[in-house]
């Protein structure tokens, strides 16, 4: 499960697809619909806010945002409570941590499509965009990064 700070927008149509799907099922843990996951790192920072269920529903809303501006059809009935305007910008997300998933995203891209991981890279040299849900503060890699020794 990858639950990117990145904006929706870096991700190639493969990424913005697993995203959703993989988020849907972090809702789902949140919302006590399915027993697995239920101790993933990943959701840590979820489960941590005051209402993890609206939190996630921002978090899907913005990727449903970035599939409409793409032309797809995510169903946005699955989102459970989608109140992204009045959680826009609720999380931190360090710059560490920022950088570590960009660089992650690279590295995939690399393998998957060459060709948009030329455009990322060209595109988003010196500035990362952030998912609307986030702020960016200094800081290291997040500690339930599990790969984080790997960069």
């Amino acid at each position: 499960m990858r639950l990117w700070s990145l904006h929706p927008e870096l991700l190639d149509t493969k990424g913005l697809v697993a995203c959703w799907r993989e988020t849907l099922l972090a809702q789902k843990v949140l919302a006590g619909q399915s027993s697995g996951y239920t101790n993933h790192p990943q959701l840590a920072r979820l489960q941590s806010t005051a209402e993890p269920l609206a939190t996630v529903g921002a978090y899907l809303q913005g990727i449903l945002d970035e599939s409409l501006r793409r032309g797809y059809h995510f169903d946005a009935s699955k989102i459970l409570r989608p109140e992204l305007a009045a959680q826009r910008g609720q999380l931190a997300v360090t710059s560490e941590q920022l950088n570590f998933e960009y660089r992650h995203l690279l590295r995939k891209l690399e393998v998957r499509s060459p060709q948009d991981a030329l455009m990322l890279a060209e595109r988003h040299a010196t500035e990362i965009p952030v998912h609307p849900l986030f702020h960016v503060i200094a800081g290291p890699i997040a500690s339930w990064e599990k790969d984080s020794q790997a960069v």
